[in-house]
């Protein structure tokens, strides 16, 4: 750890920006079923399982659908991510300058600071991607809705006897339901014009409410469970392939706990509703209201899919960092991805 501490600023930047990117590229699908899940409200569930979510989103959309806000969240990812783990890194750097080992409190508060810091990248792009993420589930839960209005007319014909081939028409008639195409420029470019930059940072409290608790259980879980699997006192390299699982279960663990954070979050991010969808005035209002019609299981909404996109993604990140792409990219160290 003191080695890589003596590394610069830049390349952990740089570091924790590619591993954002591959991170992002390989589990959005995943996330984008996080997002419809989550916003899903009791007695409209257009989807099943997050399996069953990926499916509906193939067959409606396409298989480009699963990334919608894709671009949005690679463009932005490499500085939230870098200065996530790059603020991480400094102020546990900061907090052990006096030569003293680091405590877990030291710990905690190095990962507070790292949340804090991040929220500036991570709200606006949290923002565009849960409505380019969600366009999708809304214009399916229209056509739900449409077919759902037909449904007294069917059965009024049925009644009076009417043809299958009556009912075929009268519902086949009902106007189709296209996916609406918006674009993160669209969106920034609205809500600049309507609220500002304040329009970009809605949301803003509950970031926070998720991403410091976030950091504080995730980096200091990570330390010690990376700790675990050095080689010994005198030699406390850590291979590869252990610092990836314990960025993964260090994720997780940190993705489910802080879940009912990230559920609140999601849908005070939303800016369009569905049919008969409450909407929030703040964050005591979301948890009040969630709380009265949906019940506290509905804070889990997604968490399964929250760990299966956060594990891989902190996974990844430490690899690249044990890797030292960054150190390599800025010519301070040798590439050498045996040398643990």
């Amino acid at each position: 750890m003191a080695q890589q501490q003596q590394i610069s600023l830049p390349a952990k930047l740089i570091n924790g920006g590619i591993a954002g990117m591959v991170g992002v590229t390989c589990v959005f699908p995943i996330d984008l079923a996080k997002t419809r899940l989550q916003n899903q409200r009791s007695g409209q569930q257009l989807y099943k399982s997050m399996m069953d979510c990926l499916i509906k989103t193939v067959k409606s959309e396409g298989y480009f659908g699963m990334y919608r806000g894709a671009a949005v969240n690679l463009t932005l990812v490499t500085p939230e991510k870098a200065i996530k783990l790059a603020a991480n890194d400094f102020f546990r750097h900061q907090l052990s300058k006096d030569g003293g080992r680091l405590t877990v409190l030291k710990e905690i508060l190095a990962g507070c600071c790292a949340g804090m810091c991040q929220v500036i990248i991570t709200t606006p792009m949290e923002m565009l991607k849960i409505q380019l993420q969600d366009a999708g589930r809304l214009g399916n839960n229209k056509e739900v809705t449409a077919q759902q209005r037909v449904m007294p007319s069917v059965v009024t014909a049925l009644k009076m006897g009417g043809t299958s081939a009556v009912l075929s028409r009268s519902y086949n008639t009902s106007p189709g339901q296209q996916v609406t195409r918006v674009s993160a420029t669209q969106i920034t470019r609205e809500l600049l014009r309507t609220k500002g930059v304040t329009g970009l940072y809605r949301g803003l409290g509950a970031t926070l409410m998720r991403d410091i608790p976030f950091s504080v259980v995730y980096f200091p879980l990570f330390a010690h469970l990376n700790q675990l699997g050095q080689h010994s006192s005198d030699n406390p390299s850590v291979p590869f392939y252990w610092s990836f699982i314990s960025g993964c279960l260090a994720g997780s663990i940190a993705a489910v706990t802080v879940s009912p954070c990230d559920v609140v979050k999601t849908r005070l991010q939303s800016l369009k509703k569905g049919a008969n969808e409450e909407t929030y005035n703040g964050v005591v209002d979301c948890v009040r209201k969630i709380m009265r019609k949906e019940g506290p299981g509905a804070f889990l909404k997604g968490a399964g899919c929250r760990a299966l996109v956060i594990a891989p993604l902190f996974g990844i990140a430490q690899v690249v960092y044990f890797v030292g792409v960054g150190e390599v990219l800025l010519g301070y160290t040798p590439y050498s991805i045996c040398s643990a």
